[in-house]
Order: C-alpha cells, then structure tokens, then sequence
C-alpha cells in the first residue's frame, strides 16, 4: 500500500526548484526587520537572556562566514561545527551553506555521553576546518589530542568573524544537486553514517514539513531547544524558517534537560502568536512529569498550533499524559501531531497534524505478530496499541516486502520505503550501504515509481489510509518462529512492578540453539527506595506478564542501576548498545549494588 504524490514544484524541472539558502536574501530584502532567530541563554540569566538576530542581520553574518571560510577551504571540503549551541552555530551552518563548503554539524567535545559518536562522525569526515568558539577552544584541542583522529589545516572562531567581509561575499550558483551537509546518524555506534544531504534535498524537506504541518494560519512561529546537529533540531529550526522568512525561538538542549519546563514557558510567552514545536516521545513525558501546580499557573499554551512527536513507535501513554498534564492551560487535544521521519529522508516523512486527537487503533496482537492487522474493540492485554503518524507530504511511502519486494496491500506489514526529493543520495563514501539503502527498486512498481527508494529498515503498515510504525527490523525478537515487537515487551515489563523505570527498558534477543532467546534489560525506579527492594520479586512479576501477555519465556531477566540502558542522541532506546553492554558485563547490576550494601 502506498501513501501520497510529488508536489509539481518540488519535482525536477518544478517552478519552486530554489535553494533554501538562496531565500535568505529573500526575506533581508523584503523585511529586513523582522525577527529572524531568537536564542535563549539560560547561562547569563536563569530566566532566559534572549538574543535575536533580524533577517538583514542574519544575512550579514552568514556571508561573513562564508567568506571566512572561503579564506581558508574551498567547495567541496567538510567544515565540522564544534561548538555550543547559539545563534553562532547558526551562522556557521547557513555560512557554509552559501560557501559550497560541506557542514558536519557536530557538538562541543565537552557535551557528555557522546564521545564515541563524535569520535567516529569526525574521523569519517576528516573536516578541513573546525568551527568553534574561545571558550571551546580548550575541548576541541584536547579532543584533537587525546585521540586519533584527523587534524584540520584551520580552526576559526565563529564569534570573532569579521562581519565586514560580508560586502566581500559575491554569490555562486547553488544547485540543487550540490551536497550541502552531512548528517550523521544517532545511533550508538562508533562509527556512525553520514548521510548526504543535498540543497534539494534541505529545500524539499522543509516545504514538505510546512505542508505536512499545515501551517495556513497567520505569524507562525517556532520554538525548539532541539540540538542542530540532529536532523529534526536542524531542519525545525534552521530550514523551517527560511520557507517563508518566519521567526524560530530556540535554546539549547542542556537547558531543557536541566528545567524541561522552559519549553513550555517559552511556548506560553507567544499567546498572540501560532507556535510550532517538536520533540521525541521522551521529552514530551519529561516535561509533563515536572508540571507542578505552580508552574502550570503561569502558562498560557492556547497558542500552541502543532506539537510534532517523533518517535519509534510513539507511545499512547505519552500521549495521554502530556495531553493531561496541560489540558487545563489550553492545550487544544488537535495540537499533538505524531509523526514519522528519519536521516536518510532529510527527517521529515509524515505526520497527524489535522488539528484531530492522535487516532489510535488496537490490534491482535497474535495476528500482528504474522504480518496482518486485525482490528480489537479496544486495549486489551492481546492487543497492540498502534498510534497514526499521518500521511506524507511531497513524497511517497510505499509498504514493501523486503524479501520479494513487492508492495503490500493495506492492513498488512511490510518494510516502509519512501520516494521523493527529500531522499538522501547516499552514505559518505560507502557506495555499498548506500545502494542497500538508497537503491530499493519495486518488482512490480504499477502505478509508483520503479526507484529508487530508500528503506528505511522500520516495519509499517498502511491502515484507511495513514501511516501506523510498527518497529524496527533489526529489533524484531523472532522466538519459536513467531515474530515480537521489543516495545511491546518494554512496555509489559514496565507496567509489571513499580520497580521498574519506566522508559528505560531495552529488551532484544540472543540467538540460542534452535531458537532466539529474550533477554529484558530494566533501569531501578529510583522512586522505590534501595532498602525496601525485591530483585526476586521484580523478577517474578516481569516473567510472569511477558508470559501472559506474549506466550513467551524470559531467558534472562536484569535490573540495573539508573542510566545503564544506553540511548541515542535522539533519546531513543538504542538496544543494540544495551545488548553489547550485557555481552560485555558492562552493566552496573541493583544486584551488586545490594551485594555492596551488604
């Protein structure tokens, strides 16, 4: 089953066929006043000092940049962004844009829990140039330093750009064809994949998301404390605007983690106005959890258009609780948009955004576990709770069997493919990943393009018409020739004991004899003191509701100490991580932390 069509203009030989970066002088010209970007540091004034760039002004500075960076490399090299987030890194990323130079965008070496990522994203870019400031400095040279990894011929400092180079900044064409970044996936291995994302590919994805988000209404804003080095941080942020000269607020991601309810309170400042945001699934149960009384009474979310949730798949718990948690402050229930996007499709693919509660639907759980949806009057513990991400805009997604690849009829679950101008060219300098992931070609297309498509590795099904997520193909737990969905079983286990932290829950597969055999990995509540703990009963009460739910037995069972289940950088479970960490003995057990006590 396939789901939607190329808008003309954003199809080869197409009328809108402009580079994003080109609109920039645009919207200087045209209103040269209006607000551009906005950024919010929480580190000169815990109530937020706010920065604000207008659009003649947020032109300057990315042709200084460019210039700058002409200065010292030439199209075609890779330029890493190593620095904190601010209005800085954006310049930096839009200057390199105009400059034909390649932007990684990347982070300060000092941002924790993302060493290894860093590590294997540079080293695969090998950067001519390093984009930083003074005081990261200290960290870029020590990250250079402390491990082998190429050495750039310049650092610049993005801060100390001279910006009367800009006058000196003459245009070049920008074609469509032209890699503009490269954007490294968020997994947790060492060497991640840098896909290549071209200035057709940032143009399409950004008209697609305006279209997807159906944002017809008057002064549309967007505010975001998503990091720009993640796909949906920096198209959210930086593309989105440029579609139409709009404003975007945003604040860093370490400001949102240390108070989640800024992002709010940032959403609240502009009840005039029609606020687009976005965020995984977590962030979403985060903020809602840290929603006192007293701070929920000084918000006003009346003006919060489109909320977008991504994430694999999105929870109906997360749903109901951020709904809840803000229903009385003028959260609209239309406002929250489940979507669906990844890296190699620029990030945006589809999305709810109707201005309808989510749709959710329920199903047999034993039939979806053969392929096939089959429809249960409501939640129950042999259903599988599966929420709409909507349909795309601007493209194609296609539900595929990925052995025989033909497309498969609605209600039936097969690998998403998606076709359209978003869709990346390839990984950085790995053809043969890259044509096994770019290359999809349908065996009987019919009516739909032949290729080449992009499979996305994600299970889905096509049910009325919209997209339900289903899970990841690597993850699939295969036990007695039936096939289990891991989020599933995650959501069994935390619902199993209050023990359990819930979210942080990886389970995966390890093969056995004749079988794979399930292993459940689960943070400790720390809500539940260390001294009145159970591991025993824990254990029991996880074992017996998997088998319940599931029809199936736990070859091993850990409760581990809070923040051992790894995560990307997107806040995803990444169980592939976990999984490696169990292999190692790298995780810290409650079990020998009791032992210790003892």
């Amino acid at each position: 089953m396939a789901l939607g069509s190329l808008l003309p203009d954003l199809q080869p030989g197409g009328s809108g066929r402009t580079p994003l970066i080109e609109r920039l002088a645009r919207w200087a010209r045209e209103k040269p006043d209006a607000l551009a970007f906005t950024f919010v540091d929480y580190s000169l004034d815990p109530s937020g000092a706010k920065i604000t760039l207008d659009w003649a002004e947020t032109e300057r500075r990315a042709r200084a940049m460019a210039a700058r960076l002409r200065q010292v490399t030439g199209p075609g090299e890779r330029t890493a962004l190593l620095l904190p987030q601010s209005l800085d890194y954006m310049m930096a990323m839009l200057g390199a844009l105009y400059a034909h130079v390649i932007a990684v965008p990347l982070f300060s070496p000092d941002l924790p829990g993302h060493a290894d990522r860093l590590i294997g994203a540079y080293s695969d870019a090998e950067p001519a140039v390093i984009v930083t400031t003074r005081n990261a400095l200290q960290h870029v040279e020590k990250f250079l330093a402390d491990h082998d990894v190429p050495q750039p011929k310049e650092i610049l400092f993005a801060e100390e750009v001279d910006l009367d180079l800009a006058s000196t900044w003459e245009d070049e064409p920008i074609g469509f064809d032209d890699l503009a970044y490269l954007q490294y996936t968020s997994g947790s291995t060492r060497r991640p994949a840098g896909v290549e994302i071209t200035h057709g590919n940032v143009t399409a994805n950004a008209a697609q998301l305006w279209s997807g988000w159906a944002p017809q209404k008057p002064d549309p804003e967007l505010v975001s404390w998503l990091p720009l080095f993640h796909d949906m941080g920096l198209i959210a942020t930086m593309a989105l605007p440029l579609v139409r000269g709009d404003h975007a607020i945003f604040t860093d991601p370490v400001s949102f983690i240390m108070n989640p309810m800024r992002w709010m309170e940032l959403i609240a400042e502009r009840p005039g106005k029609n606020v687009y945001t976005a965020g995984p699934n977590f962030a979403y149960e985060y903020v809602a959890s840290m929603a006192s009384p007293e701070r929920l009474a000084k918000l006003d979310l009346s003006g919060l258009t489109t909320c977008l949730n991504g994430a694999e798949p999105i929870r109906t718990s997360t749903l109901s609780t951020f709904g809840d948690a803000f229903a009385g402050v003028g959260l609209r229930p239309g406002a929250q948009a489940p979507g669906y996007g990844l890296a190699e499709a620029t990030v945006f693919v589809t999305a709810a955004a109707e201005d309808v509660p989510p749709k959710i639907i329920y199903a047999d759980r034993a039939t979806l576990t053969k392929g096939e949806v089959r429809l249960c009057d409501g939640p129950s513990e042999r259903a599988s709770t599966l929420v709409s991400c909507g349909t795309p805009s601007g493209q194609i997604v296609a539900i595929v069997d990925p052995e025989t690849r033909a497309e498969q009829p609605d209600g039936h679950v097969g690998e998403i493919w998606v076709h359209g101008p978003n869709t990346a060219l390839g990984y950085w300098r790995n053809s043969e990943r890259s044509q096994d992931t770019f290359g999809g070609e349908l065996a009987e297309p019919g009516e739909l393009p032949s290729g080449p498509w992009t499979k996305t590795g994600d299970y889905g099904v096509v049910h009325e018409g919209e997209l339900y997520v289903t899970g990841r193909i690597k993850d699939l737990i295969i036990v007695d020739g039936r096939n289990h969905y891991p989020q599933d079983i995650e959501v069994t286990t935390q619902e199993a004991h209050p023990a359990i932290r819930p979210d942080h829950v990886a389970a995966f597969a390890l093969q056995g004899e004749e079988t794979e055999r399930l292993v459940i990995v689960a943070e400790r509540n720390r809500r539940v003191p260390l001294g009145r703990l159970d591991p025993h009963e824990v254990e029991t009460a996880v074992r017996g509701a998997v088998n319940v739910e599931h029809e199936m037995s736990v070859h091993e069972f850990v409760l581990i100490e809070p923040g051992g289940v790894s995560r990307t950088s997107s806040g995803k479970i990444a169980r592939a991580a976990t999984r490696q960490r169990y292999l190692d003995g790298a995780l810290a057990t409650t079990e020998a932390r009791l032992a210790a006590r003892k």
